[in-house]
């Protein structure tokens, strides 16, 4: 797959990553494919989120922006320990966030603003703790086919 993302706009959203990452325990990721191979993108990303091991993580604590930009599809998922916590309409809060920026084409202002509202989420419930946490999940982007292993 060819990135839909130039150079600086993969980097702005690993910042976003990271920025968010700072005050918490929590893992982020973006995922970015073609296409959605399954009806239901919230599937897909679902599939995605155990192919990059992020059920793996000690807390339960990741989330996965997942986007199929040639077939404008989208969702974002959380582990159990995430889900547990954030408001019951949080994620469909967020999604919303990022696809009002999506339908003015603003991928990556659409997918920053949601990366920071799930990182105050997870700076709420999994506050970082300089003792225990370290970043179990690569922060780059991820890209359709075979998932990389996690840094774990």
């Amino acid at each position: 797959m060819n990135s839909p993302l130039t150079p600086a706009q993969d980097a702005a959203l690993v910042a976003a990553i990271k920025q968010a990452e700072i005050t918490t325990s929590g893992e982020i990721r973006v995922h970015l494919e073609d296409t959605c191979s399954t009806p239901e993108p919230l599937d897909r990303a679902a599939q995605v989120f155990a192919e990059l091991n992020m059920h793996k993580t000690a807390a339960r604590n990741g989330v996965l922006f997942y986007l199929a930009w040639k077939s404008r599809q989208f969702a974002v998922v959380g582990d159990s320990a995430i889900n547990s916590v954030v408001p019951d309409d949080f994620w469909e809060t967020t999604k919303e966030v990022v696809l009002e920026q999506f339908r003015h084409e603003n991928y990556v202002l659409g997918l920053e603003r949601g990366i920071k509202m799930v990182g105050e989420q997870l700076k709420r419930y999994f506050p970082y703790n300089a003792a225990s946490d370290q970043n179990e999940l690569d922060d780059s982007i991820s890209f359709g086919g075979p998932a990389p292993s996690s840094k774990a």
